[in-house]
């Protein structure tokens, strides 16, 4: 791999690290410590997933204008500025917008990180993001193992890790990024007609496939969410909830290069990749639906694990393909910003279907959300295909 993708796996590993000391206890947090409901949880990561939504989408397109270091520097900062007021003041109400703002900081900051991935090593293809992937999830094994121990002295101790990681994620960006080119937008904006109408095309294709993906995280996101309160509930101790963090992140890390291979060997299409990931996904909820102790809920994650690393890493590849030269920050402006809110909508309608309903009702909503991502990831090459055949008989496209 080229020395500017390690240094962005390097970056991405501290960044993420930072970010898993509080997001897997974000709602235990907001419920057990600030005393509100799960659907005012869900509210309060609902405001943080939408500001980083609209981040993502500002971040993606602000690549393509002045490129991955002034955006990523750009995001940090925000950040950063958020992460220390938290610091001192986690109370009520300033807990919601100091998170708000954390949110739309760090939505600046992923689409530029995945962007230059694919950017600095081209010929990787689905590697380059794979590595991204990684790296993210050793970040979720270490923070999310800290942050419990963490958790369970003090949670002001949290605030103050994340804080002091972001200042290491600010210092390898200032003194790593600087040097690695990607290009910008004003190098590729002479499109013509024929590109424009493949990057319409590709864009339909694009948000077809990101519908299901946003589905996929609305159920995921449960395990930081409902679940997490749940095993509560329960008994389990935060230690032992923040341990199937660390498992998620460690099988990640571990198993991704025996995945890949295994893909490699099976020759599977990414759109095959992502449909195995989301069957798996609903075998994941089937056990957690039923679970009722600690080991029922590692069983879950385990599988719920094998799942994400079918889907995960393969969505940015596929719009890193799809995307037409000097757009490659807005396509992964469109992916991030679609987990986020799933992430988004996630919070708010577990915490409504547990608080008016239960626990059990969640679960088959969610896989029913898992059958419709299927119908979608089936569909989103369809309407690549169906322009193949007009260029194939020379008909115009429109």
């Amino acid at each position: 791999m080229p020395r500017a993708l390690w240094l962005l796996i390097i970056g991405m590993a501290v960044n993420v690290t930072g970010n898993s000391f509080l997001w897997p206890l974000n709602t235990i947090y907001i419920h057990d410590h600030l005393g509100k409901s799960l659907s005012m949880a869900g509210v309060v990561l609902m405001l943080n997933s939408a500001a980083s939504v609209i981040g993502n989408l500002y971040g993606g397109s602000l690549f393509d204008k002045i490129g991955g270091y002034k955006s990523i520097l750009l995001g940090i900062c925000i950040s950063l500025s958020a992460l220390i007021g938290l610091t001192f003041w986690h109370g009520w109400p300033e807990y919601i917008i100091f998170l708000t703002i954390i949110g739309f900081g760090s939505g600046v900051t992923f689409p530029a990180m995945y962007a230059m991935a694919g950017m600095v090593w081209k010929e990787g293809g689905r590697k380059a993001f794979n590595a991204v992937y990684i790296a993210q999830n050793v970040g979720v094994a270490v923070g999310a193992a800290l942050g419990g121990i963490l958790a369970d002295y003090s949670f002001e101790l949290i605030f103050l890790a994340n804080t002091v990681m972001y200042i290491i994620f600010f210092l390898i960006a200032v003194f790593g990024y600087k040097g690695i080119s990607t290009g910008s937008a004003k190098q590729a904006n002479s499109l013509q007609d024929g590109a424009l109408v493949k990057g319409r095309k590709n864009l339909y294709a694009l948000l077809v496939l990101c519908s299901g993906y946003l589905l996929c995280w609305v159920g995921y996101v449960q395990w930081m969410t409902t679940i997490a309160s749940y095993t509560q509930e329960i008994n389990i101790s935060l230690s032992q909830y923040s341990l199937l963090w660390t498992i998620n992140g460690a099988l990640i890390v571990l198993g991704q290069p025996l995945l890949n291979g295994l893909l490699k060997r099976l020759a599977a299409t990414l759109k095959v990749q992502i449909l195995i990931g989301i069957a798996i996904f609903i075998v994941s909820f089937l056990i957690a639906g039923n679970a009722s102790a600690f080991s029922g809920f590692l069983v879950a994650i385990i599988i719920l694990t094998i799942g994400e690393m079918f889907i995960w890493p393969a969505v940015p590849t596929i719009a890193f393909d799809l995307a037409p030269k000097g757009r490659e920050g807005f396509y992964q402006g469109i992916v991030n910003s679609t987990a986020t809110g799933g992430r988004m909508i996630g919070p708010l309608l577990g915490g409504m279907l547990v608080d008016l309903y239960s626990m059990s009702a969640l679960f088959l909503v969610l896989i029913g959300l898992f059958f419709i991502a299927i119908v979608t990831t089936f569909l989103y090459d369809r309407i690549l295909k169906s322009r193949k055949k007009l260029l194939d008989k020379n008909l115009p496209v429109s």
